[in-house]
């Protein structure tokens, strides 16, 4: 697997990392053991507000909810930063789980977390892909339309 130079292929990709969002509960937003660095669920907060609220599709388009599980990468990979000093020891993306605030009978959760997985490997290269889960939800925090948890292998 040959690295990537994360930091300048954000640069390259035009984005930027946020200040690692604070977290809204009692939880730390990351937990190391062994190899693996666990993210805790990530909101689509941008600039401490939410970039959008309520269910899918109803309130929040299919595309607006891809592109709040894009922010919720970032605000992972800042949380990932913060904990270990930078994105380098990253070595692969693992696992990822999307939860999307979900009407009933809409069944493309798998569209929308395709806003995050497309990410990751436009970061990370072959590195970033990964399993996933895409899971509809009644309710996420904060009324959050999207939430995405990682699982990173770390050196």
């Amino acid at each position: 697997m040959s690295r990537i130079d994360t930091e300048s292929r954000l640069t390259e990709l035009g984005l930027t990392l946020p200040t690692p969002p604070k977290p809204v509960a009692a939880y730390i937003p990351c937990r190391r053991a062994g190899n693996l660095l666990f993210v805790s669920g990530q909101i689509p907060l941008w600039g401490g507000e939410l970039m959008a609220r309520g269910t899918v599709p109803a309130q929040v388009s299919i595309e607006r909810a891809q592109e709040c599980a894009r922010q919720c990468v970032l605000n992972g990979l800042a949380a990932a930063k913060a904990e270990l000093g930078t994105l380098e020891k990253i070595r692969q993306v693992v696992r990822v789980g999307v939860f999307v605030c979900s009407e009933p009978g809409f069944t493309d959760q798998p569209k929308v977390a395709n806003g995050a997985s497309e990410l990751l490997v436009s970061i990370f290269g072959e590195a970033g892909r990964h399993a996933r889960a895409a899971v509809g939800s009644v309710a996420l925090p904060l009324g959050a339309p999207v939430e995405v948890e990682f699982v990173f292998e770390v050196g």
